[in-house]
């Protein structure tokens, strides 16, 4: 999702950094990044020279006293302390004017705005996976955000050439709120034996659904997904129509994340998806 956003961000004719403590990860990013404006420019979707100038302003960094700027983005692992510790090392090195928003898509953005100083400049921005192809951002309001702060990231995400929708901040938010049946209720269904993965996403996508819901788990990452299930289940006092699946946990367990560890529901080892038996 980090890539994602600064690709985005870059070719909105932003100055962006991108941060990673892995160096590694940040030269994967630089490789990547190369071969998608390639292959947008082959498509006619801009010049050579402008994917030179949108590289121009693509810079990267594993020192985080490079991370100063006027916004900040956060996209790191779905866990509060380890959020909360880096925007707390990023209120140290910026002014206090900076906008800090987090890319969460099942914490509290009100839980980790009232841990981090300036919580009036803190804000959801949660950017949907593929970033730069998803248009959708929820703009994630708490109960210390400023109207400034809101009018400043909805401004923002404009620019990005996304659609901004504010809400309150609440678990799931809205879109993981109401996509947590379309998950848990196909689950369910294979966990009971009434059908299987690929079944249920062939008659998904031919009722006009873009990917069932199966092929989404994999592309959004299972570990993710099941984060939400499980953070939206807790937040909600426990309901048991959204009570997480154990066929999600066993998903992560196994390391079977989808797409971007090669296999989940299906295998991607191969160039054609292949059912995982």
């Amino acid at each position: 999702m980090g890539c994602g956003i600064a690709q985005v961000s870059a070719q909105a004719g932003l100055t962006t950094i991108l941060y990673d403590l892995n160096p590694e990860v940040l030269e994967k990013a630089k490789t990547g990044f190369h071969k998608t404006w390639q292959l947008l420019v082959e498509k006619g979707k801009f010049s050579a020279t402008e994917m030179e100038n949108i590289a121009k302003r693509l810079h990267f960094t594993s020192a985080l006293q490079d991370c100063q700027s006027d916004a900040i983005i956060e996209a790191v692992v779905e866990k509060m302390e380890i959020k909360i510790a880096l925007f707390s090392q990023l209120a140290g090195i910026n002014d206090k004017q900076c906008i800090f928003a987090s890319n969460t898509s099942s914490l509290s953005v009100s839980a980790l705005a009232g841990q981090i100083k300036n919580p009036e400049r803190f804000i959801g921005m949660h950017f949907f996976n593929p970033a730069p192809v998803m248009k959708l951002v929820e703009i994630v309001n708490t109960n210390y955000t400023d109207e400034p702060t809101t009018r400043v990231i909805i401004d923002l995400a404009k620019q990005m050439g996304k659609v901004p929708v504010v809400c309150k901040d609440s678990p799931g938010f809205i879109v993981n709120r109401v996509a947590r049946p379309y998950y848990l209720e196909a689950l369910r269904l294979v966990e009971e034996g009434i059908s299987d993965f690929s079944t249920i996403d062939s008659l998904m996508e031919a009722t006009g659904f873009k990917m069932g819901p199966f092929r989404l788990m994999d592309l959004i990452g299972n570990d993710i997904n099941y984060a939400v299930s499980c953070s939206v289940f807790e937040q909600l006092n426990h309901p048991e129509r959204l009570k997480p699946s154990p066929i999600q946990k066993e998903k992560v367990q196994k390391g079977e994340l989808g797409k971007k560890t090669g296999r989940g529901y299906y295998d991607y080892s191969s160039p054609e998806d292949k059912l995982k038996s």
